[in-house]
C-alpha cells in the first residue's frame, strides 16, 4: 500500500467516525428534545389546574408547541421561545406545594407522631384497624408508648402485589417488653386515589409514615389483599436498629410540620430505607436492587444481610409468611405466630 492508498484509507476511517459522531449527538439531541417535552406535558396533565379537560388540552398544546419550535421551525429564535415556556412551566410545576390537608383516604387521614422524653416514645395514630376485606374495614388507631432502649431487632418485609421485580418494602422494629411496631413508607391517598406509577413522578401524591400494628400493616396484604408477604429478621446490631427507629421518629414528626411528595425513583419506601441505613453506617452505593425492589432480598442476602448458613433460595421459600399469617388472622399473638417457624427468629413479645 503506498502513500496515497494509506492517506485515502484514514481520511475514510476519518469521515466514518464523523458520521457516527453526528449520528449519535443526533440522536442525543432528538432524545433530550423528547424527555423535555414529554416532561413539561405529563408535569402539566398532572398538575393543580382543577379542571381535568384543560390539564390534557394545554399539555397536547405544550406537544405542539414543542413539535413546531423544535422541529418544523427550528431556528435560534424558536429555540429561545420554547426554552422560556420550559423553564416557565417548570417554575410553575416546581413551585406546587405539598400539603396535610386534602380529602384524604381513611387508610391515610391521620398522621402518625412520636413524642420523645429520653429513652421514653409515645407514639399517636398507630394505625390497627380489623378488616373484613380490603375495603370494609374498622378505623381504628391506638397510642403506643416503646422505650428505645428494649429495641433489640430489626425486621423486613417484602410484599408483592404481582410476581416480579417491584414489590413494597417495609420494617417491623421488635422490642423486650412491647409488640413489634410496623413502620411504612408509602404514598398518601385522597379519596377515590389509587396508585400510579407515572402519576407518582409528577407530584401527585404526598408522603406518609404509616404507624401500626403488624396485624393490620402485614395483615391487610397477607390476607386481604392476598400478596405474597416475605419476612426476613436482618442481621445487625441492636444499636443500630435503635438508631434508625430515631431516624424514622425524627422523619415521622417532619412530615407532621412539613408535607413532602412521594416520588418513585427518589422518595419511595426503599429508597428511604437505604438512605436512613446509610444515615446509621451502612457502606455501600445504590443498586439496582434498590430500584427494582422486588429483588431487595438478594442484595440483603448477598450483603450479608440476613440469616446466614442457608442457600437463598432456600431462606426465601422458609421466608413467605401466607399460611401463617391466615391462621393467625387478627389476633393479638399475629407477631408471634408469623415468626413461630422462620430462620433466626428469636420470640417477639
Amino acid at each position: 500500500m503506498n502513500a496515497s492508498d494509506t492517506h485515502s484509507t484514514r481520511a475514510g476511517t476519518g469521515r466514518r467516525r464523523g458520521r457516527i459522531a453526528a449520528r449519535t449527538l443526533a440522536f442525543f439531541g432528538f432524545l433530550l428534545r423528547v424527555l423535555l417535552i414529554g416532561w413539561a406535558a405529563l408535569s402539566i396533565h398532572y398538575s393543580n389546574l382543577p379542571w381535568p379537560w384543560l390539564r390534557t388540552a394545554l399539555a397536547l398544546a405544550f406537544v405542539a408547541f414543542g413539535v413546531v419550535t423544535l422541529w418544523m421551525r427550528d431556528s435560534p429564535r424558536s429555540r429561545i421561545a420554547f426554552g422560556v415556556l420550559f423553564c416557565a412551566v417548570a417554575a410553575w410545576i416546581l413551585s406546587i406545594p405539598p400539603s396535610n390537608d386534602r380529602n384524604w383516604s381513611k387508610e391515610d387521614a391521620v398522621l402518625p407522631r412520636a413524642y420523645i422524653e429520653g429513652d421514653r416514645v409515645r407514639i399517636t395514630g398507630v394505625r390497627d384497624f380489623v378488616y373484613r376485606s380490603p375495603e370494609d374495614f374498622d378505623v381504628r388507631y391506638l397510642e403506643r408508648e416503646v422505650s428505645v432502649s428494649s429495641l433489640n431487632s430489626l425486621d423486613f418485609y417484602i410484599s408483592y402485589w404481582i410476581p416480579g421485580p417491584v414489590a413494597h418494602t417495609f420494617v417491623s422494629f421488635n422490642f423486650d417488653d412491647a409488640p413489634p411496631l410496623s413502620i411504612s413508607i408509602e404514598a398518601r391517598f385522597e379519596e377515590d386515589e389509587e396508585y400510579a406509577p407515572v402519576a407518582s413522578l409528577f407530584r401527585q401524591f404526598e408522603l406518609i409514615y404509616v404507624v401500626g400494628e403488624e396485624r393490620d400493616i402485614v395483615g391487610v396484604r397477607s390476607n386481604h389483599r392476598k400478596e405474597d408477604v416475605y419476612l426476613y429478621r436482618v442481621q445487625i446490631p441492636a444499636e443500630a436498629a435503635r438508631a434508625l427507629f430515631r431516624v424514622y421518629l425524627k422523619r415521622i414528626n417532619e412530615l407532621v410540620e412539613r408535607p413532602e411528595w412521594y416520588h418513585l425513583l427518589k422518595s419511595n419506601c426503599t429508597l428511604n430505607i437505604v438512605r436512613y441505613a446509610n444515615m446509621v453506617g451502612r457502606q455501600g452505593h445504590i443498586d439496582i436492587r434498590h430500584i427494582l425492589n422486588g429483588w431487595s432480598d438478594r442484595y440483603l442476602y448477598r450483603a450479608g444481610f440476613l440469616v446466614p448458613g442457608l442457600p437463598f433460595e432456600v431462606l426465601r421459600e422458609q421466608s413467605r409468611i401466607n399460611d401463617a399469617a391466615q391462621a393467625a388472622g387478627d389476633g393479638d399473638d399475629f407477631p408471634q405466630r408469623i415468626r413461630a417457624s422462620l430462620p433466626g427468629m428469636t420470640a417477639v413479645r
